[in-house]
């Protein structure tokens, strides 16, 4: 599947792929015969209807999503994007990516992808209707980390994009003797704008403690907070740059 040239560039064999998706702007050059065509992740078209909250809400799912195109045929695609360093997760059957679409550089095509709600995936504490959509807004826009984000699952490969490094980080192993009940699975506790992507049965929840400071932009940044748990491993970039 994917290869790493070194620390910012993948290759990969496009046809024994079975094909891949990237984001425009990352092939930087291919041999072979290969072909590129535009390529759309199913629930990333803002066609939602209703009035008021749902258009919002169907912008900002068309904003998670990157334009991407679709390799074919028989060659080789290089692959990197913005000098930004580059990280390969081998996906497993039954295993979940769930990954910022900024900071998804490509997979192959025979994975399932779509747009899901953070807040529906257990991804945030603002609770439902038009208050928990809204409060979900506020925490995107003063995090960086929005709405909704890009799923990925099924066997195949993805590349991951992140400013200064990556960091992998293990959610789920028990905690030691320090930690009363050894039983006790632990959490990661991520600022949202260093998160990159969670692998594996890792739900996430934003806890927030909102004041005004924050609403007139003088609040510490640090009142957001992403809570990652279950079993699996969570990335994070060395950086609060966003991509």
């Amino acid at each position: 599947m994917f290869e790493k040239v070194n620390g910012k560039v993948v290759k990969v064999d496009v046809g024994m792929a079975g094909g891949v998706v990237a984001r425009n702007g990352a092939m930087l050059f291919y041999t072979g015969d290969i072909s590129f065509a535009p390529h759309q992740i199913p629930g990333a078209a803002p066609g939602m209807g209703g009035g008021g909250i749902m258009r919002m809400a169907g912008r900002m799912m068309a904003g998670e999503h990157e334009r991407t195109m679709l390799a074919t045929g028989n060659g080789q695609v290089h692959y990197g994007f913005a000098g930004l360093e580059v990280h390969v997760v081998q996906m497993q059957p039954g295993a979940v990516l769930r990954v910022e679409a900024s900071r998804l550089l490509a997979n192959t095509a025979a994975l399932q992808s779509s747009i899901v709600s953070v807040m529906s995936s257990g991804g945030s504490s603002g609770g439902g209707g038009l208050m928990g959509a809204l409060r979900g807004a506020a925490s995107g826009a003063l995090t960086g980390q929005g709405m909704f984000t890009t799923q990925l699952s099924g066997q195949g490969a993805a590349v991951l994009l992140a400013h200064g490094g990556f960091m992998e980080l293990p959610v789920g192993g028990p905690l030691g003797s320090s930690g009363g009940n050894p039983q006790t699975p632990w959490q990661i506790v991520v600022d949202p704008q260093a998160f990159v992507a969670a692998y594996g049965n890792v739900q996430t929840e934003l806890k927030t403690a909102l004041s005004w400071r924050d609403a007139v932009g003088r609040g510490s940044g640090e009142a957001m907070q992403l809570h990652c748990v279950g079993q699996g491993v969570v990335y994070v970039q060395a950086s609060e740059e966003k991509l």
